[in-house]
Parts: structure tokens; sequence; C-alpha cells
């Protein structure tokens, strides 16, 4: 992105660029810092705060840095919309071109190009900045302090700033170049800040995003304050600097040569990545020749920045810097058990400088209320490098929260145009090889193929029948949300949800998806905040036991006896919309796209997979307890399946049955167990539609939709039967 200059200006400067006042972490309301919260131009700027011992020169500076509006940021403003249009039709080059815009947004370079100005005029004690640039957010916003690794400028978000702007008001702490102050002090330092912010804000979380030494800076300030609510994001922490290369670097740099500079082009890589790797993403991710072309003429630009990097680290800091790291890796390993916070761990498999992988699982382990994200492409500098995207991460390991406890509901963050893509190309093979059709019911009762007998106004309920392992789910949801622009919020079983002891239940890309897309544990509460918000929910009454059902049991509903969402339902006035849905569960002549062939009751048999089975169904939540039959008995296991030549996928939504009005009804259990009967009686009766109308697909199985598209384009709707 091409870039102007930069310059400092005086505080009485700041009339001319700031609208508004806001204040430092840990200063009172009479000590507030002038940032710029609206201008009528294109900025990337940071406010530059100060601890409360620095002079009122420096207090007062604000660093602005011009960015040339060119026709990519025109472009990408003309499609970063939500969600929220009267006719999403979001098409998958649409989707494509916005992940495109994405990558070009930020770089390295702009790294490199604001250190520069933030250690041009290096001066003074450690120091809060705030990168304006993230500007307006949610109500409520936590607080979000960014500590530096190694470096110490304190852009390691650089490339996060305007998503994570959104949702957390942003601090970004800067270590001065010559600054000597010790990691003991700088714990200090931190501990001032999240102090008063929590006095002024106990319910509200603070959370603190370190990478390298801000890590064990992030787990020491944690150890120290058990009684502040903290969350913890760590990127490659340096607690494992003993067992790493980097320790012996010390007496080198001790008898080198002031005039020698330790092998920049080596440190310039970990920063930037491996070119080569960068170029072959750009060629997995579909990216146009000319885009790989600039990319490769970007990365031999940013070499030039080699200077840069030695004025960040020359060898006297650096030398610091590692003797820090050794003492602040004492610090946070001798106080690791008092450490309570809830913690995400970050690890690269490619880290050139410390065990990252290795130090995840050991801390992963040991901290009780932890999670970790391997990446196992990744190097040591992870948060900037293009794939790793740390919104996206926070909101699929479920870490936002804007008080005590995350609430599903008020918490969730719609997925963006590029998560939504990433979550369609994930799922891609099943379009390609299910071709979904799908039906629905008008309110005259006419039989459409679209979507448009969905009520567009919520709230309202999907019930409907599990296919095997959920492969169902993703065609569906995101046909919706292209199609109709409805975002479904499915109920889900606690599994997905939670920490699971190592190498019992593995976590699952998927899951993860479904998390961002807007899952919920199933649960009253989360029924009811969903309902009162008028989403559109999904059910599946069968849950898990119809999605890992058994051979010979395709197309069987395990629904409880008792009816369980019809009240509440009725209490909101919520429009229930029975579906059926048919496809791969066949095992029969017509080549669907999976055979069951190694289901529950043969793995059972086997005492090795028999324990497997009993210690993870111990693990995840019960539910049901008091349901009695099939639908009660739920036991975690991965069916084996045999992939085949792909049938196709066929979804048909009946009539939604309208439950406005009946709320004082629909109380007496017997009616209520009356309407949930006939809302299981339609889910049926759209299954047997279905296995009925597909034997007149002429395109039901692979060849002739492949020879159909040949001939007519591969991103033609390939026809069905007559309605």
């Amino acid at each position: 992105m091409a870039s102007a200059g930069s310059s400092l200006f005086p505080v009485n400067f700041s009339s001319i660029v700031c609208s508004g006042t806001k204040s430092f972490p840990g200063s009172s309301s009479n000590n507030s810092i002038p940032i710029s919260v609206s201008v009528s131009f294109s900025t990337h700027r940071l406010s530059v705060s100060t601890t409360e011992d620095q002079s009122s020169e420096a207090k007062t500076k604000i660093l602005e840095k011009r960015n040339l509006k060119n026709s990519v940021e025109e472009e990408e403003s003309a499609h970063t919309t939500s969600f929220s249009r009267e006719e999403g039709f979001w098409s998958h080059a649409e989707l494509k071109e916005v992940d495109q815009i994405r990558e070009r947004r930020t770089s390295v370079k702009d790294y490199f190009e604001q250190a520069k100005d933030l250690i041009r005029s290096d001066c003074g004690p450690p120091r809060w900045f705030s990168p304006l640039e993230c500007g307006s957010r949610l109500n409520d916003s936590p607080l979000l302090l960014f500590l530096p690794g190694i470096d110490g400028v304190g852009l390691g978000l650089v490339k996060h700033h305007e998503k994570l702007g959104k949702i957390f008001d942003i601090w970004c702490l800067h270590i001065p170049v010559e600054d000597r102050t010790s990691f003991v002090d700088l714990v200090k330092l931190v501990e001032r800040t999240i102090r008063p912010e929590h006095d002024r804000s106990p319910n509200r979380p603070i959370y603190l995003v370190g990478e390298n030494i801000g890590a064990c800076l992030a787990l020491s300030v944690a150890a120290l304050n058990p009684d502040i609510d903290l969350v913890l994001i760590l990127a490659n922490p340096a607690t494992s600097f003993s067992k790493s290369q980097l320790q012996f670097l010390t007496p080198l740099l001790e008898v080198m040569p002031e005039s020698l500079q330790l092998s920049l082009p080596y440190m310039f890589s970990l920063v930037t990545g491996d070119p080569l790797n960068m170029i072959k993403a750009s060629f997995e991710k579909g990216l146009p020749l000319q885009m790989i072309g600039e990319l490769t003429r970007g990365v031999n630009e940013m070499s030039s920045y080699l200077p840069v990097l030695a004025d960040i680290l020359p060898r006297d800091t650096l030398l610091w810097k590692l003797q820090m790291l050794r003492s602040a890796s004492a610090f946070a390993n001798s106080r690791l058990h008092a450490v309570k916070a809830e913690t995400l761990i970050l690890c690269s498999g490619k880290d050139l400088l410390l065990p990252s992988k290795e130090e995840g699982e050991r801390l992963y382990q040991i901290l009780p209320n932890s999670r970790i994200r391997n990446f196992e492409e990744s190097g040591h500098f992870i948060l900037m490098e293009d794939e790793t995207d740390v919104v996206t991460i926070i909101k699929g390991s479920i870490f936002y929260r804007r008080s005590k406890n995350h609430d599903y509901v008020s918490d969730f963050i719609p997925p963006t145009p590029y998560e939504f893509r990433k979550m369609v190309e994930s799922n891609q093979w099943i379009n390609v090889a299910a071709s979904p059709v799908m039906f629905s019911t008008l309110d005259d009762g006419k039989i459409v193929r679209s979507l448009a007998g969905i009520p567009s106004e919520g709230p309202v309920l999907f019930v409907g029948y599990h296919m095997l392992l959920g492969l169902e789910l993703a065609p569906f949801v995101s046909q919706l949300l292209i199609e109709r622009n409805i975002l479904v919020r499915g109920i889900a079983h606690p599994m997905m949800f939670m920490k699971v002891a190592k190498g019992s239940l593995p976590e699952y890309p998927h899951f993860e998806s479904m998390r961002i897309m807007g899952a919920v544990p199933v649960s009253a509460m989360n029924f009811y905040k969903l309902f009162s918000s008028k989403s559109h929910v999904l059910l599946y009454p069968g849950g898990m036991r119809e999605a890992l059902h058994r051979k010979g049991e395709e197309y069987k509903l395990f629904w409880p006896e008792q009816s369980e969402f019809v009240r509440m339902a009725a209490r909101f006035g919520a429009k229930i919309v029975p579906f059926g849905v048919v496809g791969e569960d066949d095992i029969g002549e017509h080549l669907p796209c999976a055979q069951l062939f190694f289901d529950y009751e043969d793995q059972m048999k086997i005492p090795y997979l028999r324990a497997q089975i009993e210690e993870l169904t111990n693990q995840v939540t019960k539910l049901r307890n008091d349901a009695t039959g099939e639908v009660a008995n739920q036991p975690v296991h991965l069916p084996g399946i045999l992939p085949k030549i792909p049938g196709r996928f066929y979804y048909y939504f009946g009539k939604p049955i309208e439950t406005e009005g009946r709320k004082k009804e629909l109380k007496d259990r017997e009616k209520s167990h009356e309407l949930y009967l006939h809302v299981k009686s339609e889910v049926e009766r759209c299954i047997g539609y279905l296995k009925e109308k597909r034997e007149k697909d002429p395109y039901r199985n692979l060849l002739p939709r492949l020879v159909y598209q040949a001939t007519h384009g591969f991103t033609t709707e390939v026809p069905t039967f007559e309605i």
C-alpha cells in the first residue's frame, strides 16, 4: 500500500485533527489524552500516551501517519458491507474478491513504516499508545493491552488493528530502543495500568495479548493478580527460553565487535516469513498472477527495511533483550501454578527461535483454564503472517466476552464476508460432490425450488433430521445466508465448546467453523435468549444419537418422548419450520456419498475401542439424563465410513407452523405434545416426499451432473425432478 511520510505534532495541533478525547488506561478522568476519533481523510495514526512520571511535553505528542487513498481502499469500502442487505446474494466470486482485497490491505511494510516513525525520536520510559485507525467499536468493549515481543516496538498487531478495534479498546506498550527497564518493573507498569481499569469496571475482563517476552509478561501479571478478570492470548511464549538456541547468543554478542551485525537477513526472514511460502500460499488461494507478481516485488522491496530492523535491535539492545528473556522466562515459569486466568495459546510449528509447539503443549497441561491452537506452517512472528487472523481465532475459540461470563447471544459477533468465504470453501467439496437441491413451501402451500418459503422475520425454529455426521449442515447454513441473507443459529452439543484432556477428543476444524457461524450449546437459557432476539434457530431433536446412527437406521428419527421445544416456541410466537434431508445416508444401488461400514456396535466389540468410547463419553457433558429410550444413549465415537461415488443431497422445508397467539393453549401438556407429534410427522413426511421424488431425478448420480455442467458451465444450476 502506498504511503506518505509522517510527522510529529505538538498538542496544540490536536485541535485540527481531533474531535474527541479518551482516557488512557490507568489514568484519571482529569488526565485524559486527546486523540483523533473522527477525521475527514484516510489515515493510519497512533496516539502516544505515557506513564505518570513522563514530562508533559512527551505526554502530549501525537504521531500521525498519512496514507494515500488508492483504488484498493475505494474498492474495499464497496465490499465490506455486513450481511444486512435486503437481498444479500454473496456469490462465491464476490466473496473471493473480498478476500483478495483483504490480503492487500496491510503488510509487513506497514510494520516497518510505522516502526520508523516510533523510533525516530525515541526517548523516555515505556509508554502506551492507541492505534487510532481502530475506529468505532461495540458498546462496553473490553480493554486489550498488547505486550510486545523482543522488538519492543508494540506494533505486533498492526495487521489486525482495524478488526480488533471494532470489538476492543486497544492499547499497545512501546518500549524505546534505548530503554533499560527491568522485567520486574515492566510487570509493575502493567499492574498499575490494569488495577484502576479493573476498579472502574470490575465485571468487565481485561485482555492481555503477548508475544514472545510479552507472553511472559502477561503470565506474570496474571499470576500476581488472581483477583482481576484477565484473558490471556499468548503467541509463542518465551517461557521455553532455557530450551532454545537463543540462550547461546548472549555470550556471542558480548564478544562480538559493534561493527558486526548479527545476520540481519536471517532476522528479517523471521519477521517477514519465507517468501516462497508466501507465494505458494497465494497460488493456493487462487490469486491472479498480477497480484502474485506484485507480492513478489513487495517481498523484494521489503529488504530495503533491513536498516530499520538494525535500528530496532542494535547490538546493545539485543543483548539487553536476551538477558531480559532469561529473567522473564524464569520469573513466569516460577509462577505458572498461580495463573488461573482464561488463556489461549497460539503455537507455531516452524518457529526457528523457540520450541514453541512443545512449549505450548506444556503450558496447556499446566494452565487449568487454557485452550491451544497449533499453526503447523507458521514461523515465530505468527501475528504478522497473512494466514493469521486474530479476531477470527478469538471468535472460533469462544474467547470474546464483555462481562464475567461469555454470553453466546449478546457476545456473538456475526461472521465477516472473509470468514464466511473460508467456511464455504472448506465445505466446497460437499457442494461439488452432492450438488444440493433445496425446496421450500410458500404460504399458499406451493413447493418451490428455492428458500423463498423461509420466513424472513424471526423468531423462527427449524426442526429436522440429522444426517450421518451432520454433513447436511454446511450447505444449508451457507445457502440460507447467500440466498436469503439469514444467519441461522444452530443448537449444538456442548462437546463442541468444551476443553477435554490431551490425547482424547481432538479439536475438529469443523467445530470452529460452526462456532464462528453462531452455534450455541444446547440449554433452555440459550433457547430463551435466541428467541428473545428474534433469531432463526436450528434444532435437531435427535441430536448426537441421530448424527451417529448405526447401520440400518438411516432416516430414522430418534426424538425424545416428551416435547422439548414447543412451549418455548409458543412463548415467543416462533414459526416452526419442519424439514427433511435425504442423500448420503443411503446404502443401496444408487451410489450415495458414503457408506457406513464400522458403526458403534462393531467398535464396542473391540476392547481398545470400547475403552476409548467410554473415556470420551465420560468427559463430555451429559444431556437428557432424565430421558428414556435410544435418544438418551449418546456414546461419543466416530463411525467408520467408506467413500463412494457421490449421490445428491435433497432438502425439503415444509410449510411454517404458526405458534403466535397459542401461548396459553400450548401451556397444556397434552396440547403441546400434540403439536410436537405433528412437527415430527411433518419431518417424516418431508423425508418420504424426497425419497419418492428423487427417483425421478435424471441428475441424481454424479456422471449426468458432470456431463450437464461440462456442456452448460460448471457454475450452472443442475436441474432436478419436476415438482
